[in-house]
């Protein structure tokens, strides 16, 4: 099934986007955002969804439909498949971009230049209710509010849609 949103793109839903709300024990809450302009985009979510449910350190616990939009950095690129994904993890913020950067090599993620198009890209929007700044590392994600491919696919998690 698939919807269409004036001005930014198309929802589809699939089997594993949206999902159910999943039980998880582990510690910590994390929202992330997921994204791929290369490659087949719906078999790596699907891939991704797979691996986030069977991993011992994150468990994906509900995940977004998908929206098919721009690439608003560079037109000439090809479109995006973006959603979130909400998480469950036992790692603490700077292990779990490790974690999730180790995912996206796996799944084939270069980065030849800032904002090259990718076959994967994770990035953490939230983790629990903290504040979190470093070098490598800034929650909540920056500007995460301005971004179509965030916040669309986050109403439709929260059951606001």
């Amino acid at each position: 099934m698939k919807k269409t949103i004036k001005g930014y793109g198309t929802l589809y839903f699939s089997p594993n986007f949206p999902s159910k709300n999943f039980a998880s024990a582990k510690r910590f809450f994390a929202l992330i955002g997921i994204g791929a302009n290369l490659g087949n985009r719906k078999r790596t979510f699907d891939k991704l969804f797979f691996l986030l449910r069977s991993s011992r350190a994150v468990c994906a616990v509900k995940t977004s439909p998908i929206l098919l939009n721009p690439d608003f950095s560079n037109a000439a690129n090809p479109p995006y498949l973006n959603a979130v994904i909400a998480l469950k993890t036992l790692l603490a913020p700077n292990a779990l971009l490790k974690r999730l950067h180790e995912i996206e090599r796996r799944f084939g993620r270069t980065r030849p230049y800032k904002d090259a198009p990718r076959t994967l890209d994770l990035d953490i929007i939230f983790f629990e209710t903290k504040k979190f700044y470093n070098k490598d590392l800034s929650i909540p994600h920056p500007e995460w509010h301005k971004r179509a491919s965030v916040v669309i696919p986050m109403l439709y998690l929260q059951g606001r849609r």
